[in-house]
């Protein structure tokens, strides 16, 4: 190999653009969803937040330990194609976890299913059709028919009881006195995947085999009926399949995250050293619009083809494999471009304390403390939505395509406002932009609570560009400013990181308790409220420090020597007097 390697700065920049736009693909096909994947199998809201918090608790703290040793035995590209390789493998199991209640009704494309309520007593079958108020029976997909065993009728042996329920939004109120007791666990899988489509839902009673009046001789009789122990058992295979589903689910969730984190710190820490010994890291800093792009791109259509494909790929299961599938595809596509991502031959020794020196900084200044609070309360509140935002939005009747179009604008909104980042850094300063990035995720929040309809989410989702892309562009600004020298990376890997992963780990585990204990309306009333009283906290406090005069010798040593004088006219441009001049005007 030879000692002065090449470096084509050009094809460089151009496979490190692909390979960003390919992770975008590949982290939108599945990470909006996940939540909502993992209601379907059965998981409440509690038990959700523990995957995620786990997920979130992983990726702060064992990316830069892969990330380290990586660096160290010089395997970064091993590393990079193995965590693409095992990461296909690992998602494709979420497929197979089964979901808590087996008896759940999944309505498959093929017409028909049978289920049978996990409490029902023996004897009565319902039939549930539902039909297009749009078009023929025969020909719309969205026609459904399940029988279910259900407990509580009180007609006699052998009539049947027909009635039907109307609701052009998905929201099944049924009148059928019987069918009240199970119409929660019956009802909510039947109208998922309907869409917005009228539609007709008719109950009928179509077998009686076994006799249900009190005076029956049958076994149906509840005097030859142990109903105690067949609740009992009936309840003990409910906990069973929820305890397995659980463990399994979060078993995947981490071994998953275990191999596919660590990909993205040491991807930007070698296309970053590889553009530091060509003097080109102001590159670097364009290439983040790539991946919001690939995003953009990939959380649209994997919204599109879920409605498509998930018929034909699985006629029974929870809603959404193609999310995973999707993932497996782009990841492979991804495993092909890694082969030529550069990665730097030659590496400059650093000091292994780099995290720790960072943490020193943090702890020494008073500005960067109040930040750190700042962030960690913001990954606290932002993992609440989202991990329930599209919970939220499908009860309202959202499909996953207007949630993949919500998700969408936020991201379109923050490429947008991007050629603003200088004017508003200039004209708001650093807090005043922290400020405005609060306010407008307050905001949000209590938009949230209040929702009415299926397309209500879309307006308010193009302040996402202020409250996620503006904030944490004030936050990269502070940190430039604050940091010493060769430390400004390690301070914003500690920021974005532990920081605010260890809020988004955080938000999530105590998210779910109170989503189960109250509802999501409380939930983001009280993230609204709690940023709103820190920014109050933030901004007074912020008065009461003493203001930092700093001056930046880079820009002074940029300074051309010729500008220097010791007449009275060159004074006025020396370059230590026009720095002094600008630190205090700003």
């Amino acid at each position: 190999m030879s000692a002065n390697p090449r470096w084509d700065l050009s094809w460089a920049l151009g496979v490190a653009k692909l390979f960003h736009l390919v992770c975008g693909v590949r982290e939108a096909c599945v990470t909006p969803f996940l939540t909502l994947y993992l209601r379907q199998l059965g998981l409440a809201a509690p038990w959700v937040g523990i995957l995620m918090g786990t997920k979130h608790l992983i990726a702060a703290f064992w990316a830069p330990v892969c990330a380290f040793l990586a660096k160290s035995y010089r395997k970064r590209r091993a590393l990079l194609i193995g965590s693409l390789l095992s990461s296909v493998g690992a998602s494709l199991l979420m497929v197979l976890i089964p979901a808590a209640d087996k008896n759940q009704m999944h309505l498959p494309c093929n017409g028909s299913s049978g289920v049978t309520s996990t409490d029902a007593l023996p004897g009565v079958t319902l039939r549930v059709n539902i039909t297009s108020a749009q078009e023929p029976a025969s020909r719309h997909p969205a026609n459904r028919t399940a029988e279910v065993e259900m407990p509580g009728f009180r007609n006699p042996p052998g009539e049947s009881d027909r009635e039907t329920v109307r609701d052009p939004h998905g929201h099944v109120a049924p009148s059928v006195e019987g069918a009240r007791t199970t119409s929660q666990v019956l009802l909510h899988p039947v109208t998922s995947g309907l869409k917005d489509h009228p539609w007709e839902v008719t109950f009928e009673v179509v077998k009686t085999a076994l006799p249900l009046l009190p005076g029956g001789k049958g076994p149906g009789n509840p005097a030859n009926l142990s109903g105690t122990k067949g609740k009992a058992w009936a309840f003990d295979l409910s906990l069973e399949g929820f305890r397995w589903t659980f463990i399994l689910s979060l078993g995947s969730v981490a071994f998953w995250e275990l191999l596919a984190a660590p990909l993205e710190q040491v991807a930007d820490d070698s296309l970053y050293e590889y553009l530091d010994f060509v003097d080109a890291t102001d590159r670097y800093r364009s290439l983040w619009v790539w991946r919001l792009l690939g995003m953009l791109a990939g959380v649209c259509g994997i919204a599109a083809l879920v409605g498509q494909l998930d018929c034909f790929l699985m006629n029974s299961g929870p809603w959404g494999v193609v999310h995973f599938y999707g993932y497996s595809v782009v990841s492979t596509v991804a495993l092909l471009v890694s082969i030529a991502f550069p990665i730097p031959i030659c590496q400059r020794w650093e000091p292994s304390y780099k995290s720790v020196k960072a943490l020193s900084i943090v702890g020494g200044d008073p500005r960067l403390i109040l930040l750190a609070f700042t962030v960690v309360l913001t990954g606290a509140i932002v993992s609440t939505v989202q991990n329930f935002l599209f919970w939220h939005m499908k009860d309202h009747g959202s499909g996953e395509l207007v949630m993949g179009f919500s998700v969408a604008l936020s991201l379109l909104g923050e490429i947008l406002l991007h050629p603003f980042k200088t004017a508003l850094l200039r004209k708001l300063s650093r807090m005043g932009l922290v400020g405005l990035g609060l306010s407008c995720l307050a905001g949000q929040l209590l938009y949230y609570s209040f929702l009415w309809s299926w397309w209500s989410v879309l307006p308010v989702q193009i302040l996402s560009a202020i409250s996620n892309g503006a904030l944490w562009w004030a936050v990269g600004a502070s940190v430039e400013d604050l940091a010493t020298p060769r430390m400004e990376r390690a301070l914003s890997a500690l920021f974005r990181g532990h920081f605010y992963g260890s809020g988004c780990s955080l938000g999530s585990f105590v998210g779910g308790f109170v989503v189960m204990r109250f509802s999501l309306a409380v939930l983001y009333q009280a993230c609204c409220v709690a940023l709103l009283l820190w920014l109050a906290l933030l901004l007074s406090i912020q008065q009461r420090l003493p203001q930092e005069r700093k001056i930046k010798y880079s820009k002074l040593l940029s300074m051309e020597v010729s500008d220097t004088s010791d007449s009275e006219q060159g004074t006025e441009r020396d370059w230590l007097v026009k720095a002094m001049r600008e630190e205090h005007s700003d």
